[in-house]
């Protein structure tokens, strides 16, 4: 997977340097291009492949957790 999302980030990042180095009639398109790529592929599929195996209330500001950092700053 981490491949996959390399391989899109530099096709994103391909499209708007050659958007901006090339002059072409849809320099800006390919600029468009890259960025909705970065923004709408390439980002969720990177937040998605590192928060999966994760639990989501281990960082949420609950009571138990407050409780936590507060014994935590209390021994150091």
């Amino acid at each position: 997977m981490k491949y996959i999302i390399a391989f899109l980030f530099i096709i994103s990042i391909g499209s708007i340097i050659m958007g901006f180095a090339l002059d072409l009639h849809y320099s800006e398109k390919l600029i468009g291009g890259g960025v909705a790529g970065l923004v709408f592929i390439v980002f969720p599929i990177f937040s998605w492949y590192r928060w999966k195996d994760r639990n989501v209330k281990d960082y949420l500001l609950t009571k138990e957790n407050l409780d936590k950092m507060r014994e935590f700053n209390d021994d150091n």
